[in-house]
C-alpha cells in the first residue's frame, strides 16, 4: 500500500515543514495519517469511495492524500477551477465526499449536488488536522485494508485534445513510480526539497512529495506557494533539490540575486518536466545556480516519470528527456512496429507504473493500447544509447502540404536567439498549403518579427520558417505548466 513507503521512517527528522507554520516530524506523521484515516472513516468514508479534495498546495494536501488513500480513493481537484468546472469533475469521478479548507472554496461549494458530504479540514500550529462535517458521524473502523490492485488516486488527463479522460492510478502504479524517481535521483534522508508544483497532479505529489517522504527526506511545503516567493524560503530550509516546469524555474531564476545566490549552496541537482526545457534555459540554471539541471519526462498515465537525464557523472544530454527510469521505452509507426533507433514515431510506453486503462473509455484505450505498448501520442526519436528526443504532441503536427512539421524544432531555434525568452510554434490554416507555420514569442529584448523570420532561415529549411510572428506578453499554458498550442493558435492563427 502507497501510504507503507511513507511511514517505515520514525524518529524526529522533519517530514513535512511549513514555513512559518508547524514541523511535522516522522514520529508524528506515522501517528497522524492513521488518525486522519479513522477520523474520515467516521464520516462514512469506506473502501472503494471517491474522495474529492480541494485545497492550495499546503500540507493539508499531502496528508489529507495519504490519509485518503489509506481507506478509499484521493481525487484532488484544482483549487481554481469554476463552479462548472468543480460540479463537472465532482459527477465524473462518481465523488461521494468533498474535502476544502474552512471558509474557503466557494465555487466548490456552490457546485455541491446534496448527495456530496462535505468536509472541512485545517492543519493547526499543533500539528494536528482538524475536521469537521455537517454529516452525521459514526463511530466506525476503516472498511477494511485497500489492497496493491486498489485505485489509490483518480485524475484526469490535461484535455488539450479533446474531453478530460479519466485516469485510475492503483497503489501499485505508484509505489512503482515513486521507487523510479528514487532510484534515478538517489533520494535519501538528508535531501531536502521545496514543493514549487501543484498538489493536484501527479508531478508535485509524486516526483516532489511522496518520493522525498518514501525516503525519510524533508518536504518544505509553503502554503499557497508562488515560484516568486522561493528564495527567502530557500534561505532559511536549504535544499538540496527541487522540481518544476520551465515556467516556473524561469520565474526562480529571474529572481536570484547574481551567481550561487543564498540558498543554492546545498543544491545538488535540479530537475525540469512536464514542458520542453530550451537548452540554452538549461545553460542559463546551470551556470547561475552551481548545479546540474535533469530533464525529466512524465505524464499522468505513466503516474508521473518515464524517462530522464542521470545524475552526474553520466551524460546530460541538453534537449533530450534521457533515458528510460524504471519502464520500457519504444518509438513505433502508425502500424504499431517497432522503429529502429534515431527514426520518428510514437513514444510508446510498458512498465508496473502504467495504468490499465482509462477508466469506462473503451474507444480511448482501443487507440493508446497497441500489443501491450501504451501509446503516449507524443513524437519522438530514441537514439542508439537510449537518451529520448521529443518532437511535440502528434495531434500538434504542422501539415503543410504534405510535410508534417514539429513545432518543438522551430520552437528550439527562435529559443536559440538571444532576444527570445520562450516560443510556441502551431499550424495556421492556409487555403493552398492546409497549414502554414505560425508563432507566439516571448522575448527579453526588442526584436522585430522580420529579424526574427530572417534568423530561422538561416536555421531551417523555408518551408518550416514561421510566415507569421506575433510577439507576446506571456503563453498561455496548464496549471502544470503544459503548453497549450492549440489556445496560441486559436489566439494567433487567424
Amino acid at each position: 500500500m502507497l501510504a507503507d513507503d511513507v511511514r517505515t521512517h520514525a524518529g524526529d527528522h522533519p517530514a513535512l515543514v511549513v514555513p512559518d507554520g508547524p514541523v511535522i516530524v516522522y514520529s508524528r506523521l506515522t501517528e497522524l495519517i492513521p488518525e486522519v484515516s479513522r477520523r474520515l472513516a467516521q464520516f462514512g468514508i469506506a473502501r472503494g469511495d471517491r474522495v474529492a479534495m480541494a485545497f492550495p498546495n499546503g500540507p493539508e494536501a499531502i496528508l489529507l492524500f495519504l490519509a485518503i488513500t489509506r481507506i478509499a480513493t484521493a481525487c484532488p481537484l484544482n483549487p481554481a477551477y469554476t463552479e462548472s468546472e468543480f460540479r463537472f469533475y465532482l459527477e465524473d469521478t462518481g465523488a461521494r465526499f468533498l474535502i476544502v479548507p474552512p471558509n474557503d472554496m466557494p465555487s466548490a461549494r456552490a457546485a455541491l449536488s446534496p448527495n456530496v458530504v462535505l468536509i472541512e479540514a485545517e492543519l493547526g500550529n499543533d500539528a494536528r488536522l482538524r475536521l469537521g462535517s455537517s454529516a452525521s458521524e459514526r463511530h466506525a473502523e476503516p472498511d477494511g485494508a485497500v489492497s496493491d490492485d486498489d485505485v489509490a488516486l483518480v485524475l484526469h488527463t490535461s484535455g488539450t485534445t479533446s474531453r478530460p479522460k479519466r485516469v485510475p492510478l492503483k497503489h501499485r502504479n505508484l509505489t512503482a513510480s515513486v521507487r523510479n524517481i528514487v532510484a534515478s535521483y538517489q533520494l535519501n534522508a538528508d535531501d531536502v526539497t521545496v514543493c514549487v508544483m501543484p498538489l493536484f497532479h501527479v508531478h508535485g505529489l509524486l516526483a516532489s512529495a511522496l518520493s522525498t517522504l518514501a525516503t525519510g527526506g524533508t518536504v518544505v511545503v509553503p502554503r499557497k506557494f508562488s515560484p516568486t516567493g522561493y528564495w527567502p524560503i530557500a534561505q532559511t530550509v536549504r535544499p538540496t533539490w527541487f522540481t518544476a516546469s520551465p515556467t516556473p524555474h524561469q520565474l526562480i531564476l529571474m529572481r536570484a540575486r547574481g551567481n550561487q545566490p543564498a540558498g543554492s549552496e546545498r543544491l545538488r541537482f535540479i530537475r525540469s518536466c512536464s514542458s520542453a526545457l530550451s537548452p540554452a534555459q538549461m545553460a542559463e540554471m546551470e551556470a547561475r545556480l552551481g548545479a546540474p539541471v535533469l530533464e525529466a519526462y512524465g505524464m499522468t498515465e505513466a503516474s508521473h516519470q518515464m524517462s530522464s537525464n542521470p545524475l552526474p557523472p553520466d551524460e546530460r544530454v541538453p534537449g533530450s528527456v534521457g533515458r528510460a527510469t524504471g519502464v520500457e521505452i519504444a518509438v513505433l509507426d502508425q502500424a504499431g512496429r517497432l522503429l529502429p533507433p534515431g527514426s520518428s514515431g510514437e513514444v510508446s510506453i510498458k512498465g508496473p507504473n502504467v495504468i490499465d486503462g482509462y477508466e469506462n473509455n473503451p474507444g480511448a484505450n482501443a487507440d493508446s493500447f497497441t500489443n501491450g505498448w501504451f501509446r503516449t501520442g507524443d513524437q519522438g526519436t530514441l537514439d542508439d544509447t537510449g537518451y529520448l528526443r521529443l518532437l511535440g504532441r502528434i495531434k500538434e503536427l504542422i501539415n503543410r502540404g504534405g510535410e508534417k512539421i514539429a513545432p518543438r524544432e522551430i520552437d528550439e531555434v527562435l529559443e536559440s536567439h538571444p532576444s527570445v525568452k520562450e516560443a510556441v510554434a502551431f499550424g495556421v490554416p492556409h487555403p493552398t498549403w492546409g497549414e502554414e507555420v505560425g508563432a507566439a514569442v516571448v522575448v527579453s529584448s526588442p526584436v522585430s518579427e522580420k529579424d526574427l523570420a530572417r534568423y530561422c532561415r538561416t536555421k531551417l529549411a523555408d518551408f518550416k520558417v514561421p510566415k507569421t510572428i506575433h510577439i507576446v506578453d506571456a503563453i498561455p499554458r496548464t496549471p502544470t505548466g503544459k503548453v497549450q498550442r492549440r489556445f496560441v493558435a486559436q489566439q494567433f492563427g487567424g
